[in-house]
């Protein structure tokens, strides 16, 4: 039979696959696998959910792709920018002083400091040294997770992004997020340091430095980075204690632990490193010399941030809590916010307002005399001053030298860098004006005892016409002495004097005396119808109680730079030249005193030491003065309204008077009795009875005045 119709077995090589079939070792050739067909593919029906899965799924393909991609060149740049940046950053202590300017630091009479302008450093602080309280309170507050990132926080800028967004804000606004590191980057402005060549000004460069923008985020984010990879957690804690702005011109909190406590940042506990480190949030709301109370508050809640985060334990908290900061007493007090801002107008401004250095003023001021004028102010206006007036007022207290005591420029006596009416506001003199027309008078040789009529008395002004003077009375008294002329204040005896000595010699003794405002050459210049300064008007009454030499009103005793042992400069007021003799001016003061004892200004008498001086009330009664002195101190006293209403029912011997006896009352407390720099002249003889009288020839020195002035009437007016 034929094999032809049988199936041929499959030929297979034996040695291609050694060890299976077919090979010499014997070993059973695995069974063969038979292939299963796979079914065929049916077409898959997709319904709208299905090709919108599909779609979902390409794009969130296609949106990773690209994410990966941007993510990509995001890390590049930022890598870029950290390196750039990171090579521009200088040592740590290059960046822990900053300013753009100095500060400037004064100093009382005593040495103890009162005041402070400018940006105040304090000095370099380190965050390894610092108080461990004030180190752990900025950190709880500002930075929780400070020493665990790089420089920035998601986690805390998606916290503000949430908080913005659920208080009606942009995600960028108000609450940043950002860390120590990142606010120390805008400390930094980022590495640009303020030109003013390039800059409108400091408060338009460090609105720049503030901006919130996503692409400013994005560069302070690159540069946190940047310093967290150049510098040590420390230095740059470092960096911010020392660059942070803390309320009251502080840079710093060296600066403002000295400005606020008077002690260093390395010696405060933690109620005072609280209340500090609660200034970074808002300074100016929150520094204690606004608002004590709120500050308090705001340093409870950084308190409890402290425990919380286990930097105080339970008992140094409540501790803490019980017993609140407080501030120093040179804090406390702000005093002499007016003084301070003279002194700084009237120094050199290399070294005051445009200081580059730190600079320490020693300066005149005696904070006992700027209390009292203070506190006098404050009661009278309470007391004697109707509620809600507007009226405002001033005071100035010095030596007779001219170094200025006290000063306060307005009602509000706690202030800086405001309109000061002690030495800013020009103001009508009125009658406070006449001691230098009488000053003329004993100069010239007149007597306090000489005579002059008070009497209707008109005069013809070319350009104005007929001008007749009244007195404030509106009576006229007849033949008066010259002292009862003054301290009466009596205004038709005042012109003819000044008349009959010559306009000219009585402006010359008024300028002399260092009134320098423009003097009217009217006839009505002898009843004060001129402008003057407070500052001005005392210096020049300092000038009669001296002896009658001029002065210059000074606050500046010592300028030196912070640190050096020599002054930069000395003193630039006191003592100048002799403007009228010292019998004149004894005799003068002879006559004041008579204006405070038994005249015009007998509120102001004081009740255990002689006082003399002189009212003054302007047309209108637009201003009152008071100015005055005993043996030891000048004072004067402005009042009015600074838009020129006129007061109600206000004379120079009303409240300006009774402002001037408050004062000068606290100002002599526990000061020895001393009497008046003046002479009592000796008394005329009396004149004889009518039916004894006997013709005879006056003497020529006998009523001097009174013969000059007949003899200049009779030249000018015919005889009337």
């Amino acid at each position: 039979m034929s094999d032809s119709g049988r199936r041929k077995p499959r030929l297979v090589a034996e040695k291609r696959y050694p060890g299976k079939s077919g090979a010499p070792s014997g070993k059973t050739p695995p069974k063969s696998r038979k292939r299963t067909a796979r079914p065929s593919r049916k077409p898959v029906r997709r319904g709208p959910v299905g090709y919108l899965s599909m779609m979902l799924r390409w794009v969130f393909g296609l949106l990773w792709k690209a994410a990966v991609r941007v993510a990509a060149v995001i890390a590049l740049l930022i890598g870029g920018g950290v390196a750039y940046y990171y090579s521009t950053l200088p040592p740590v202590q290059a960046l822990l002083d900053g300013r753009a300017r100095g500060s400037v630091t004064m100093l009382d009479n005593t040495g103890e400091v009162f005041a402070w302008r400018g940006e105040q450093f304090g000095g370099a602080i380190d965050a390894e040294t610092v108080s461990p309280h004030l180190r752990n309170a900025v950190v709880a507050t500002e930075d929780r997770r400070f020493h665990n990132h790089l420089g920035v926080s998601p986690r805390g800028v998606a916290s503000a992004i949430r908080i913005n967004l659920s208080e009606g804000r942009g995600p960028l606004s108000g609450h940043g997020g950002s860390t120590i590191t990142q606010q120390t980057a805008k400390l930094l402005c980022l590495g640009t340091p303020y030109n003013e060549k390039d800059w409108e000004s400091e408060r338009a460069y460090e609105a720049d430095c503030r901006e919130s923008s996503l692409w400013r985020k994005i560069k302070e984010a690159t540069y946190a980075i940047a310093m967290e990879v150049k510098y040590s957690k420390n230095e740059i804690l470092t960096v911010y204690l020392n660059r942070a702005f803390l309320g009251e011109g502080s840079r710093g909190f060296e600066a403002a632990s000295q400005r606020y406590f008077g002690k260093s940042a390395n010696e405060v506990e933690p109620a005072e490193a609280a209340m500090l480190a609660g200034l970074l949030v808002a300074p100016s709301r929150y520094a204690p010399t606004n608002d004590l109370e709120r500050s308090q508050r705001r340093a409870a809640t950084v308190i409890r941030l402290m425990e919380e985060q286990g930097y105080l334990d339970k008992a140094e908290a409540d501790r803490a809590q019980a017993n609140p900061a407080v501030l120093s007493e040179a804090a406390e007090a702000e005093a002499g916010g007016y003084f301070a801002d003279w002194v700084m107008a009237s120094g050199p401004e290399f070294f005051t307002r445009n200081t580059t250095e730190d600079v320490i003023i020693r300066t005149t001021l005696d904070q006992r005399i700027q209390r009292a004028a203070e506190e006098a102010m404050i009661q009278i206006f309470e007391n004697n001053v109707r509620e809600g007036s507007k009226a405002q007022a001033a005071i100035v207290v010095m030596s007779a030298d001219g170094a200025v005591r006290g000063m306060v420029g307005g009602r509000r006596t706690r202030v800086s860098g405001v309109f000061n009416r002690a030495t800013q506001a020009q103001r009508q003199t009125g009658s406070s004006f006449k001691p230098f027309v009488y000053a003329t008078a004993m100069e010239m040789g007149y007597s306090p005892f000489d005579k002059v009529r008070d009497e209707p008395f008109c005069m013809d002004i070319p350009g104005s016409g007929e001008w007749c003077p009244k007195n404030y009375t509106n009576d006229f008294k007849g033949t008066v002495t010259l002292t009862e002329a003054l301290k009466n204040s009596l205004n038709i005896p005042a012109v003819k004097i000044s008349e009959a000595l010559g306009r000219d010699l009585v402006q010359k003794v008024a300028r002399d005396f260092g009134i320098d405002s423009t003097l009217a050459d009217t006839p009505a210049m002898a009843l004060g119808a001129s402008e003057s300064t407070l500052i001005e008007m005392v210096g020049a009454y300092a000038g009669i109680l001296n002896g009658g030499s001029a002065v210059t009103p000074y606050g500046l005793v010592e300028l030196k730079l912070l640190g050096e042992d020599v002054p930069m400069m000395d003193a630039t007021g006191g003592i100048g030249e002799r403007v009228i003799q010292k019998e004149a001016a004894r005799a003068l003061v002879y006559m004041m005193e008579k204006v405070v004892s038994e005249g015009s200004g007998r509120r102001a008498a004081l009740p255990d030491r002689p006082a003399a001086g002189k009212t003054g009330t302007t047309q209108a009664a637009r201003d009152a003065w008071f100015i005055g002195f005993t043996a030891d101190y000048v004072a004067g006293v402005w009042m009015g309204y600074d838009d020129n209403t006129p007061l109600t029912g206000v004379t120079g011997g009303g409240l300006p008077a009774a402002i001037w006896h408050e004062t000068m009352r606290r100002v002599h407390e526990g000061l020895p009795v001393r009497e008046l720099p003046m002479d009592v002249p000796a008394a005329p003889a009396p004149e004889p009875q009518p039916e004894q009288q006997q013709p005879r020839r006056r003497a020529p020195a006998e009523n001097l005045a009174e013969t000059v002035l007949q003899q200049v009437l009779r030249d000018l007016f015919g005889g009337n």
